[in-house]
């Protein structure tokens, strides 16, 4: 018997998933991450903080669900409501990976990447010295209950913060705790090619999965040159948007990585 057996992330899974109802969109992006490397070495430098392709994809997220209003709201009683404003939620591994946490990041939209950087790095390490109250009261009940009882009630309180939008601090309940979109990375562990799967209870229509950068052959003007390439991948509910919509959020994300200089209103690299 491993560590992990019971720990309260395998204890959720068990509770939230049955047999797959739901139409599903499945898709990637292979990116040339050339400039974004460079990108981030300029905000390393200038910044002083430990910015990552990770922050960097996670402003590419927001700026793709503004450019796809359709996926950026939530089905509640059979209609589609939007949210006026952007935010979505890192996916962070505590203990070892043993268990996982979010950190939501609202007005996702407006943030610079520093900005981003500077909110999941802390509340990351709050979330790891064990000092966010709000996760621990629903970690403690995570722990306590039996698979069978949790499932009905994540359910419901899934229901109650991303259906309803209703916060109650005092159960540990967030309204809209996963804003529209939910964002991890896999390629730390090596994964180079995997897909997020839905979680029903947290009401979120996209899924987006960072995989491992490596360098591959690609045709640049005519030349196969090596180039370190980045696989994203992403997991949509079919109900919130179709192909030509999901075209333009793809799109989107390509060009806030492939050209990330854009974000600071340049052209190119400010420097040779």
């Amino acid at each position: 018997m491993t560590r992990h057996t019971n720990s309260t992330r395998r204890k959720l899974a068990i509770a939230t998933w049955a047999a797959p109802r739901e139409g599903l969109i499945y898709g990637s992006l292979s990116i040339d991450t050339t400039e974004a490397q460079r990108y981030i070495d300029y905000l390393r430098d200038e910044s002083g903080l430990r910015v990552s392709i990770t922050h960097l994809v996670g402003k590419a997220l927001a700026l793709g669900l503004k450019a796809s209003p359709g996926l950026n709201g939530r089905i509640h009683r059979g209609r589609f409501i939007p949210f006026e404003e952007v935010a979505f939620a890192f996916l962070v591994a505590l203990e070892d990976g043993g268990d996982l946490a979010k950190v939501k990041v609202e007005r996702a939209e407006e943030k610079t990447v520093v900005e981003i950087t500077k909110q999941l790095d802390a509340e990351a390490q709050r979330l790891r010295a064990g000092k966010d109250d709000q996760f621990n009261k629903s970690k403690g009940l995570l722990r306590l209950l039996p698979t069978w009882i949790l499932r009905p009630i994540i359910h419901l309180t899934g229901k109650i913060a991303s259906g309803y939008g209703w916060n109650i601090p005092a159960l540990g309940i967030e309204a809209f705790p996963f804003g529209s979109a939910v964002l991890t990375s896999v390629g730390m562990f090596g994964i180079e090619v995997g897909y997020a799967p839905p979680t029903p209870w947290a009401h979120v229509p996209v899924y987006a999965a960072i995989c491992a950068i490596r360098d591959e052959p690609v045709a640049v003007d005519g030349q196969v040159v090596i180039r370190p390439m980045l696989t994203l991948t992403a997991t949509l509910d079919h109900r919130f948007i179709d192909g030509m919509d999901a075209a333009k959020f793809a799109k989107t994300i390509r060009r806030v990585l492939e050209k990330p200089w854009e974000l600071d209103g340049l052209e190119q690299a400010p420097y040779g």
